[in-house]
């Protein structure tokens, strides 16, 4: 092995295992959780709060319903943190957890309305990419509410939290191919909202 490849090797077994370490790390806050340790549940809000509640966003459209529903899953973390069995990474789990919360909350519910841009806030032409999706102006907002639960999910979990589709497929306890499926349509749809917006 070359000395670039050599580097480069070493570089992903340096993240690789610090991944490692740190999806271990989760599994022991979580068993602690479990047992009934508060403070480990501190311990997993501080950590994951952000990526919960940004996913939560996007799928209420409003940061009211959002943080309630990030309150509700920490809630159903608390009584079923004894129920992990590793199958996933304890970040796949939590998200798990987060989106039955938002399902129960928003089954039935009219697509959330376009959330106003923060301030600074760049609107570019295409397709809105994850910096995009990220930052939230009117019109990717607009765009995501048109879409079905089902694909405004799978697209922010992909965009914004940056889940490959084994990941997102543990997630929505669906097949790689669904996930697949579902982005495709969403893209579809996303790409006639935004030729809509400017035409």
């Amino acid at each position: 092995m070359d000395g670039g490849n050599q580097t480069i090797a070493l570089r992903w077994f340096g993240v690789a295992g610090r991944r490692s370490r740190a999806q271990e790390r989760d599994a022991l806050v979580l068993a602690r959780v479990a047992d009934g340790d508060a403070s480990a549940l501190t311990e997993l809000y501080e950590r994951y709060a952000g990526p919960l509640f940004a996913f939560l966003y996007r799928l209420a459209g409003d940061r009211g319903t959002a943080e309630e529903i990030l309150q509700d899953t920490l809630l159903a973390v608390w009584r079923s943190a004894g129920t992990y069995r590793s199958r996933s990474t304890v970040s796949t789990w939590l998200f798990g957890v987060a989106r039955r919360q938002a399902h129960n909350r928003l089954r039935g519910l009219p697509p959330p309305l376009p959330a106003e841009p923060p301030d600074g806030a760049e609107v570019v032409d295409g397709l809105p990419g994850p910096e995009e999706l990220a930052v939230g102006g009117d019109r990717v907002q607009a765009a995501l509410a048109r879409l079905p639960l089902a694909q405004r999910e799978v697209v922010v979990l992909a965009f914004l939290n940056d889940l490959s589709h084994r990941e997102i497929a543990d997630v929505l306890g669906i097949p790689v191919g669904t996930v697949k499926s579902r982005l495709h349509h969403a893209r579809t749809t996303l790409r006639g909202c935004l030729d809509e917006r400017m035409a």
